[in-house]
């Protein structure tokens, strides 16, 4: 008995030491707005590690609203709580709504990133874009953040999160801003390809 207890204790903590963790800092996309917690992209995308046998656990933290700045203010909590190795980041959309300023966002998008990486993290950026009415030049300035992050920084980079979805009325909620519970698997399917590379590094 005493052998056995040994095995399976010694089969528990290799587990527990192999285990890692990934953290999902995003707004209403990765939230899960108007739809089932568990049937959102970022739950559909937890089971996919399962399926494929990667020991890594997603934790969300991610809120509806959320912007940049309140990014910043909760990533060096996320980090403490729960040491990933991997950070999906999925903030600006919220900015871009709201009309504030790029160049905030853009810092405020670099220094989570700097943040994550001085804890050894990797960082994968999820581009967002906004609505036409907001003008094409504050557009530009705003889409062309990720891409200009991504180069700067040396982090991995999805160019639009929401690409082949958005333009779809049945793949979005009502709004027209949030996808439905139909577009989650595609969402995850495209995080995934961009994610799977970095679970080999």
């Amino acid at each position: 008995m005493n052998k056995i207890f040994l095995v399976i204790l010694l089969s528990v903590l290799s587990t527990t030491l192999m285990a890692k963790s990934i953290v999902v800092l995003g707004d209403s996309i990765s939230a899960s707005y108007g739809i089932d917690v568990d049937q959102g992209w970022v739950s559909l995308l937890q089971k996919k590690l399962q399926q494929e046998n990667k020991p890594y656990t997603i934790f969300n933290e991610s809120i509806s609203g959320d912007t940049t700045a309140g990014g910043l203010a909760r990533i060096d909590k996320a980090l403490d709580l729960h040491k990933p190795t991997i950070v999906l980041l999925e903030l600006g959309a919220n900015d871009g709504l709201r009309g504030l300023s790029p160049k905030k966002m853009k810092h405020n998008l670099a220094e989570i990133s700097r943040r994550v990486q001085q804890r050894g993290a990797t960082v994968l950026l999820l581009g967002m874009r906004i609505p036409p009415n907001y003008g094409k030049r504050y557009i530009d300035m705003f889409y062309n953040i990720y891409p200009q992050l991504a180069e700067e920084m040396k982090i991995s980079l999805v160019p639009f999160l929401l690409e082949d979805i958005a333009l779809h009325k049945q793949l979005m909620q009502n709004d027209g801003l949030h996808p439905s519970t139909l577009a989650q698997p595609l969402i995850a399917k495209k995080v995934w390809k961009h994610l799977y590379p970095l679970l080999e590094q």
